[in-house]
């Protein structure tokens, strides 16, 4: 039956969208059993670590990356690590501080307009603490790169009074642009460059081929060397790997959107934010008595989001959601946090 509801502008969540060639029987049919079984058993009726999905994904570019960083360092004198301030840490790729040793690091926080404010100054600290030079930054708007030449020379400050010692004035600062998959690496590059050498596009891997950058600002050059984002072989701790698909690090073609989002939901069913609530017309009471299911389901029917009979289509509604937590529409959200 016809839905009256006026269409999605972009008609990006319509399972049906026009100019697609209609499913056959047989799929529909396929598709009616599946949410059947679904339906039956929900996953929710789990607890938190069975409704976890195990995410594995380590393409064979990512190998040959890691090599070439390795054997591209001697070439820089410091790293610039991009990471995505929702996940600080999980965002931290655990081989790199072996690969890079002792060279001088700066943590660039992207995505600060995503995460909680307060949790990102916390964790500004919390590498302060360490030893570690970080700074907040929002690459798409250019808040908080103008820090980033100040920053180079600060971990530099000493190899540079050496190189004056020895005449070398005013000698190009080699900075390697390290970190995982869609942390805005290219974006960072293309924002202080101020011209879009750098390929950028909001999917994880683009990036495949080691490029040189310059930029100058305040007397001071720095050549920067974008690199491929690399994650890591396994993820030892599963809430990691979930994280990082959460926020669009790991393909959405590896993971089962529909059971990503039951995860997310029991998130917000341990802290429910007004956003959240708001966005979809959820009471606290909604979110306390029903489960994760109920809750997508629910969700789903308020969004219109419907199958055959009525019920709800919570496929379209799993990748919606996980679209709108991409995008900060339920709320600034940071999900790593000191001490868990």
């Amino acid at each position: 039956m016809k839905s009256n509801k006026p269409r999605n502008k972009t008609n990006k969540y319509n399972s049906n969208p026009k100019g697609k060639k209609a499913p056959s029987a047989a799929k529909i049919q396929h598709a009616e059993s599946r949410r059947r079984r679904q339906n039956s058993a929900p996953v929710t009726n789990k607890s938190a670590s069975e409704n976890s999905q195990y995410i594995q994904w380590f393409p064979g570019h990512m190998t040959k990356t890691k090599r070439k960083i390795q054997a591209d360092l001697k070439l820089v004198d410091a790293v610039a690590e991009v990471i995505d301030a929702r996940v600080p840490l999980s965002s931290r790729n655990p081989d790199l501080p072996s690969m890079i040793g002792s060279k001088p690091t700066v943590i660039l926080m992207n995505k600060c307009d995503l995460a909680d404010p307060k949790s990102t100054k916390q964790w500004t600290q919390y590498f302060k603490e360490r030893g570690i030079k970080a700074i907040e930054l929002n690459c798409k708007t250019g808040s908080g790169i103008n820090n980033f030449t100040a920053a180079v020379r600060d971990v530099l400050s000493d190899k540079i009074e050496n190189w004056a010692k020895k005449g070398m004035i005013n000698r190009p600062l080699r900075v390697m642009v390290v970190g995982i998959p869609n942390v805005g690496k290219s974006t960072f590059i293309n924002r202080i460059s101020k011209a879009s050498k750098a390929k950028t596009e909001d999917r994880p891997g683009v990036t495949r081929g080691n490029q040189w950058f310059t930029l100058s600002s305040g007397g001071v050059t720095i050549d920067l060397l974008d690199t491929p984002g690399v994650l890591w072989p396994r993820f030892d701790d599963q809430q990691v790997g979930e994280k990082l698909a959460f926020t669009g690090a790991v393909k959405d073609n590896v993971t089962d959107s529909q059971q990503l989002a039951l995860r997310l939901l029991e998130y917000f069913k341990v802290s429910p934010m007004r956003m959240f609530c708001e966005r979809f017309g959820l009471t606290k009471e909604d979110i306390s008595e029903k489960t994760s299911f109920e809750l997508l389901e629910m969700i789903a029917k308020k969004r219109g989001m419907l199958i055959s009979g009525g019920e709800a289509d919570v496929e379209r509604a799993s990748i919606m959601l996980l679209d709108e937590f991409r995008e900060a529409k339920l709320g600034r959200i940071t999900l790593d946090k000191i001490g868990d």
